[in-house]
């Protein structure tokens, strides 16, 4: 994907994206693996989507909601998965990509 400038409408709306796609893990979490993330909702209520993101990623263990998702064997539906998608790479420096990854790797999650 094309590198977007900082600032930029264009990287408003991915951002907005981004918020989005957070919103639908917390509903695909709530319907395919039956976790009502409560406190994951609120984080990105108050925060904002990449806020929240980062905060999940960069924190030093796994959060309660990725540790659900894994022992339902649904690390797809992690921020982690979501920080790695394609569309969604001109928000996140490297280095939180590469946390994202080590984090899904350690736990089995190929990508």
């Amino acid at each position: 994907m094309a590198d977007i400038e900082p600032g930029s409408a264009a990287e408003k709306d991915l951002a907005r994206r981004f918020h989005r796609r957070m919103l639908r893990i917390y509903e695909d979490a709530k319907a395919q693996a039956e976790y009502n993330a409560t406190y994951f909702l609120r984080m990105v209520s108050e925060h904002g989507g990449l806020e929240a993101a980062r905060r999940l990623v960069l924190s030093s263990a796994p959060s309660e909601g990725f540790t659900q998702l894994y022992l339902h064997h649904r690390l797809d539906l992690t921020v982690e998965a979501a920080v790695l998608e394609p569309e969604f790479e001109p928000l996140f420096e490297e280095d939180l990509r590469e946390r994202a990854r080590d984090r899904l790797e350690e736990y089995g999650h190929r990508m």
